[in-house]
């Protein structure tokens, strides 16, 4: 049996039609078109279908609707735009810190909150933030490294 579920994802009210249990990242991808959020394991082992819901980190694969009614959520989607990006984005572009990209909403949105709690974060906090991540690309190193330069940019700083 389907309910009406009525939520805030990436700043605008949205109501959709779903069973209680549905995982969250089903109505992302398939309800709202926001196919930024990733399917990776379905057991919030690799970190591709993080969100934020109302500002924390969670994996989307197994948050059900049930659980998300009338929060609000923010998906890659969300960070910003091809026109405007958002530090985090552009950092990433800056230091190549992508290949495949598979991974790479999850690990921006966990760098979101990070950044969002800790503007000046150490190398181990960071390392710490990512480490529920899987990322086959080996790109781990970069991807340090852009959300350190991120939040030098956040900052205001110059971040060579």
């Amino acid at each position: 049996m389907t309910q009406m579920f009525e939520m805030t994802v990436n700043g605008s009210i949205e109501q959709v039609e779903a069973r209680a249990s549905l995982p969250l990242i089903y109505v992302l991808r398939n309800e709202l078109g926001l196919t930024g959020t990733r399917y990776g394991c379905g057991l919030e082992q690799c970190g591709c279908c993080m969100v934020l819901i109302d500002g924390d980190p969670a994996y989307a694969c197994t948050r059900s609707m049930e659980s998300i009614a009338g929060r609000a959520v923010l998906t890659v989607e969300g960070l910003g735009t091809a026109a405007d990006l958002h530090p985090l984005q552009q950092a990433f572009l800056d230091e190549q810190a992508g290949q495949c990209g598979y991974c790479l909403s999850g690990i921006l949105i966990s760098a979101k909150a990070l950044l969002d709690r800790k503007p000046n974060p150490t190398r181990a906090e960071i390392t710490e933030a990512l480490d529920g991540h899987l990322c086959r690309c080996g790109a781990h190193t970069r991807i340090i490294k852009a959300v350190g330069r991120a939040a030098a940019l956040l900052r205001g700083e110059d971040p060579a």
